[in-house]
């Protein structure tokens, strides 16, 4: 799991380490215990995030216009394709 800082808390992370998940929160900076962090996959993070806000940007898939999933999940594709041309 990749989270913003605001997801790590101990019991949280306690209960991901339980279901034998691994994670990548960067600590707080007033935390007192800091684990390590992989920061080059929590950077990627902000790349999926510029994804899902320039796909916003497709009314059709924003308003979700479309009542059946596989055309809603079409006008995704096709809107992916768009933005990696760019």
């Amino acid at each position: 799991m990749i989270a913003d800082k605001a997801y790590g808390s101990e019991a949280f992370r306690q209960y991901l380490e339980a279901e034998e998940g691994t994670y990548t929160i960067p600590p707080k900076s007033n935390a007192k215990e800091k684990w390590p962090v992989d920061y080059y996959v929590y950077r990627e993070r902000h790349l999926i995030e510029n994804f899902f806000n320039q796909l916003k940007n497709f009314w059709r898939i924003a308003t979700r216009y479309d009542k059946l999933a596989h055309v809603y999940l079409e006008r995704v594709y096709l809107a992916a394709i768009l933005i990696r041309l760019k």
